[in-house]
């Protein structure tokens, strides 16, 4: 069996940020998360619930195991027992995440996503962000406008929780006693220097930041034959 690649490198910490959950609804925005949340549930997860993104409670390989109504899933999510992961147009120290508009909120140089369900999101339920193109377009010291909320702006928010943020250099959290933004792991063949020149604010880095967990070999047979045996991580982060 070959190495792992760097995408593998990014399922695997999207997977561990369901690590420990318990029996909560992951749900899962974007390819590389949505494999990483089907290899927690076959590994060190079982109890972790996923959705179609509609109605149903789902297994690994998509097939129905229940039903969710959507006022029940109202419910878990203004009641903690969801964690999303979603992307990010932009990020900043504090973890406030942007997906509506580039510029001036009155008047953007471009339009995006819209706010949607970001600030539900992040002020009623734990969200994690994947970030695959790791740059200081992305990583900026001020979003242009607050969609998911950030550890400066929760005001004491009872189930805001920014567990991780995962890029394609790199895991970050916000171990820090400012709630800013930590280097918490590389992935293999990545620099402090890299991610520090990708990133649009000072980081903290500690002494010592430790490489981002090797794929078990069963790990890496399940990406590969299992959840994603076409092999479509590869097309949203090189090797």
């Amino acid at each position: 069996m070959t190495g792992p690649t760097r995408a593998e490198y990014c399922v695997i910490a999207c997977a561990e940020a369901w690590r420990d959950d318990g029996e909560v609804l992951a749900s899962p925005m974007g390819l590389i998360p949505s494999i990483g949340a089907r290899l927690a549930r076959l590994t060190f997860a079982p109890e972790l619930l996923l959705t179609d993104g509609e109605a149903l409670l789902v297994r690994p390989d998509g097939t129905p195991e229940g039903w969710l109504p959507y006022r029940e899933h109202l419910t878990w999510v203004t009641g903690g027992r969801r964690h999303v992961m979603m992307g990010a147009s932009q990020i900043d120290r504090f973890g406030n995440q942007n997906i509506a508009c580039i510029g001036d909120w009155e008047r953007p140089r471009r339009q995006l996503l819209g706010v949607r369900g970001a600030p539900v999101n992040t002020l009623n339920n734990p969200t994690s962000y994947w970030i695959p193109r790791h740059s200081r377009r992305v990583f900026v010291d001020r979003v242009d406008m607050v969609c998911g909320v950030g550890y400066d702006r929760a005001a004491g928010a009872r189930y805001h929780r920014i567990p991780r943020v995962v890029s394609d250099l790199g895991v970050f959290d916000f171990a820090t006693p400012d709630r800013s933004m930590r280097l918490a792991s590389l992935h293999p063949g990545v620099t402090v220097e890299q991610v520090r020149e990708a990133t649009g604010f000072e980081l903290t880095v500690p002494d010592g930041v430790p490489a981002t967990r090797e794929p078990t070999d069963e790990e890496l047979r399940l990406i590969r034959e299992v959840v994603d045996p076409a092999g479509a991580r590869a097309r949203e982060v090189a090797a």
